[in-house]
């Protein structure tokens, strides 16, 4: 099945969104599970809209998620001589015709139809009108069969059909010689050899009408699936204010790709009861016939919790130029040779990335900010004798390692006469600020003895009366 081709053809006239990113991943799994060929396009021919920042952030998205297209991008706006050409051959042909109607005028033939209760689609006045007056503009319009019916096999949805008396004389070439979209689309993925489109199911009453361009140009009309819609939690249709849309945007929270993967797919496609999927699982296991007909609802929570699954799994190293990046946008200079160690020691603890950098900001700020509840608790002055105890006891701990550490704070216990929290604590809260991190056996070994010392002697002067 070598021979299948897919593509996915996005408008850069914004950033690339999930509900492009999931009908991306959709086409480039179905290639690579099919040993097919996956082609990338750029719709471009909306060319106020269009901008090259626009395909700028689709590309590095793609990149992101790792979807690598096997041939493109192409652009249309470099084909426009193709669809000039293939729009002469319907006027040739008689399956196209200039129509002269202005706007005014069409708008009136709505107001009509509506009035009367018929479909408000165009009536057809241009239709058999032969004379070609000079500088009227025109636009050119398919000549579609107002009679019969058009059905296709949606390998998502079934048997689509409608009756061709529904449908209207589209517009194929503008007024200023652009081409449109439901024309350029066919004459495009009859040229690329597409051989499945799949694509969202908000394009489900353009298909129709492709079809019939299809078969007026002499075309192999390809298969269509067509995917269900991704919904808010109110059920409408996803938006803004139901969070961020840009995929990048979620890379900028601090998401990694496998996560965004993997959820993406899980809105609208099933494999039984699994849940977790990495990209090689997908082009496995990855099926049409498991697509569902209903659409999916877009739940941030899940998102997070499969962004933490893949945090915790992650090598600390692979994770240290993301969480360098993240403290970086903090102005934070991450110079830290343990980063990895300090990384592992969070990566239970962290939803996303920039989370775990919010947890690690308190070891590359010179100038530690405390909790105030934290400091009003441990860093008073009937504590100065614990802290002068505790830096005395690490001062000669050698190896500063876990087990060494482990063995002065217990012999300071014993002398002492205090439990392991009533030391740990003061301790937390001098190194980090807060009084949440994790064991301080772990910690202290990754800051260094020189930068442990430094941190609870600086505690130490700045205790507090009672």
């Amino acid at each position: 099945m070598a021979d299948i081709r897919v593509r996915f053809a996005p408008s850069p006239t914004g950033f690339l969104h999930i509900g492009g990113a999931r009908t991306a991943l959709f086409n480039f799994l179905f290639a690579r599970s099919q040993e097919g060929t996956f082609v990338l396009r750029i719709e471009d021919t909306d060319t106020v809209r269009s901008t090259q920042e626009s395909v700028d952030e689709i590309l590095k998205a793609m990149e992101w998620l790792g979807l690598n297209w096997d041939e493109g991008p192409y652009y249309q706006s470099e084909r426009f001589n193709l669809y000039k050409e293939k729009v002469q051959q319907l006027l040739d042909e008689g399956k196209a015709y200039r129509c002269y109607c202005t706007s005014e005028e069409l708008d009136k033939k709505r107001e009509q139809a509506m009035a009367e209760g018929r479909k408000p689609k165009y009536d057809g006045t241009c239709r058999e009108r032969m004379d070609h007056p000079g500088n009227t503009p025109f636009v050119i319009r398919f000549r579609a069969p107002d009679n019969g019916t058009t059905s296709f096999n949606d390998l998502i949805k079934g048997t689509i059909s409608v009756n061709n008396e529904e449908l209207d004389d589209v517009i194929i070439q503008r007024t200023d010689g652009t081409p449109t979209y439901n024309f350029v689309v066919v004459v495009d993925d009859a040229d690329m050899g597409i051989t499945h489109v799949i694509r969202g199911d908000d394009h489900i009453n353009n298909t129709p009408r492709q079809i019939l361009l299809y078969e007026a140009l002499g075309y192999q009309v390809p298969c269509f699936a067509h995917v269900p819609m991704i919904l808010g939690s109110d059920k409408t249709r996803l938006s803004k204010r139901h969070g961020a849309t840009s995929v990048m945007a979620y890379r900028d929270m601090g998401y990694l790709p496998e996560a965004m993967v993997n959820y993406l797919v899980r809105l609208g496609w099933s494999f039984g009861d699994e849940e977790i999927f990495s990209l090689a699982d997908l082009i496995e296991k990855f099926s049409l016939s498991n697509v569902g007909k209903s659409a999916g609802v877009f739940n941030p929570e899940k998102l997070l919790w499969l962004n933490s699954h893949y945090i915790k799994r992650s090598d600390p190293n692979a994770l240290v130029p993301l969480v360098i990046e993240q403290l970086e946008k903090k102005g934070l200079q991450a110079d830290n040779p343990n980063l990895p160690g300090l990384i592992g020691l969070y990566q239970e603890r962290a939803k996303t990335l920039e989370e775990m950098a919010d947890s690690l900001t308190w070891v590359f700020k010179s100038e530690l900010e405390f909790d105030e509840k934290a400091a009003a608790k441990f860093l008073i002055e009937s504590l100065r004798p614990l802290f002068e105890q505790i830096i005395t006891h690490l001062e000669t701990c050698e190896p500063f390692s876990h087990d060494e550490i482990e063995k002065r704070v217990n012999s300071l216990m014993e002398e002492t006469g205090l439990k392991m929290g009533k030391i740990a604590q003061p301790i937390r809260v001098a190194l980090t600020g807060g009084t949440v991190s994790p064991s301080v056996f772990e910690l202290l070994p990754l800051i260094g003895k020189d930068e442990t010392l430094r941190r609870l002697k600086n505690a130490l002067s700045l205790l507090e009366p009672e």
